[in-house]
């Protein structure tokens, strides 16, 4: 999600796998659910958040040694919600030229970059 040039991030529990890592908000699609349902769903149930999602940006593929993720990332626009820590330990909102400064999790590494070439590109 981009909201004024800036880029939502959350980060991981401490007790959770990649703990304390910076992440793209989203989650595991559940049986019959589509991508853009899932995504609604979790940044309700993470952050507190409404969003419309939009149109695909990127995919992702990564392996994690013995597991394997596909990471699909959306444009999403807030319909409302204030932004509140439900099931991360926190959140950013982060200017792109700034996203490579946090510690963020392998997977969503790709996503940073196209994000900070497409600024780059409008600029």
């Amino acid at each position: 999600m981009v909201e004024n040039g800036r880029v939502l991030l959350a980060q991981r529990k401490k007790d959770a796998q990649l703990a304390l890592k910076w992440e793209f908000p989203g989650g595991k699609i559940e049986p019959g659910e589509t991508p853009e349902d899932c995504l609604a769903r979790e940044l309700k149930e993470e952050l507190n958040m409404d969003v419309a999602v939009l149109d695909l940006f990127t995919a992702v593929a990564h392996s994690y040694g013995t597991r394997n993720i596909l990471l699909l990332a959306y444009f999403c626009r807030r319909l409302g919600g204030v932004p509140m820590l439900r099931q991360c330990n926190d959140f950013s909102w982060v200017e792109i030229a700034d996203i490579m400064k946090y510690d963020l999790a392998e997977a969503d590494l790709p996503i940073a970059i196209k994000l900070q070439g497409e600024k780059k590109n409008h600029a």
